[in-house]
């Protein structure tokens, strides 16, 4: 039997005792510890750079932040991307963008290409659910994108499995979630 004043009992006051934990250690188990954190971290980091380099993208998946572009993608919808750069810019087409000035890039479709006979091409996007078009959202006298501006180009897309991080961006009571007892 169970009593209600047991339960529990073992945790410290704050919840959690990582730093005791740590103490009874030994120094071959802390490294081993410490040699697995820095494992799991240089991992993610080469498969992200590994990403960049495959994609040609600086960011090769975003997460859609907005309604702007439903209902071809949702708010939290995670989209892969690639940019490789010989591939012309098509109407029709959906790409990530970054304009000077902001710092979160924009998912947009691109609704009017200009391609000049040097080979220039410049480019002005809309988001689907949006009345107008995107250049109220660039910079101050810029009425028309780049390819330079160009972050990526959506080749595909889970849908909403980028969720999590919209709720740890809204509510970010949730990014630490002290156990209360």
């Amino acid at each position: 039997m169970v009593r209600a004043s047991t339960v529990g009992a073992h945790l410290p006051a704050s919840g959690l005792d990582i730093f005791g934990d740590l103490r009874k250690m030994n120094k071959r188990q802390l490294y081993y510890q410490v040699l697995n954190f820095a494992m799991i971290v240089s991992s993610a980091l080469m498969i992200w750079k590994g990403l960049i380099v495959l994609t040609g993208s600086e960011s090769p998946i975003v997460v859609v932040l907005s309604g702007s572009m439903e209902p071809a993608f949702h708010r939290g919808d995670l989209l892969f991307l690639t940019n490789f750069r010989e591939d012309p810019i098509r109407a029709g087409e959906i790409v990530v963008f970054k304009v000077e000035g902001r710092d979160i890039p924009i998912v947009h479709r691109v609704i009017k290409v200009h391609e000049k006979d040097n080979g220039d091409i410049k480019f002005l996007t809309k988001g689907d659910n949006n009345e107008v078009d995107d250049r109220g959202l660039y910079k101050e006298g810029q009425n028309w994108l780049e390819k330079k501006d160009v972050v990526g180009r959506a080749r595909g897309f889970l849908p909403y499995v980028g969720m999590v991080t919209i709720i740890m961006n809204d509510y970010p009571k949730f990014k630490v979630c002290p156990a209360r007892i």
